[in-house]
């Protein structure tokens, strides 16, 4: 290959790479949330994400069950995992 068209090739083969890898960079850093389960998302007890409600309640339940002691710790599912408990009677 002449040096001249290679010096010319080798910035458009950069370029075209650099391209390719801005467009993806356009998707959001939360783009394993679009992707189901079974192609490799997000798992289905994953926490939640950082800045949202959920994940307020998510990290405050975990603090109060890291002071428990751990026989009763041991007792109970994971943090996340439980289903929805129905409001108390009033």
């Amino acid at each position: 290959m002449p040096t001249k068209s290679r010096l010319v090739l080798i910035p458009l083969i950069a370029m075209a790479m650099a391209s390719c890898l801005s467009g993806c960079a356009s998707t959001g850093p939360n783009m394993g949330d679009l992707i189901p389960q079974w192609a490799g998302g997000l798992p289905a007890d994953a926490p939640p994400r950082p800045g949202t409600p959920q994940y307020d309640a998510f990290m405050k339940e975990r603090e109060r069950r890291r002071q428990m002691p751990a026989a009763e710790r041991e007792k109970l599912p994971p943090v996340g995992s439980e289903t929805a408990q129905p409001a108390p009677a009033r």
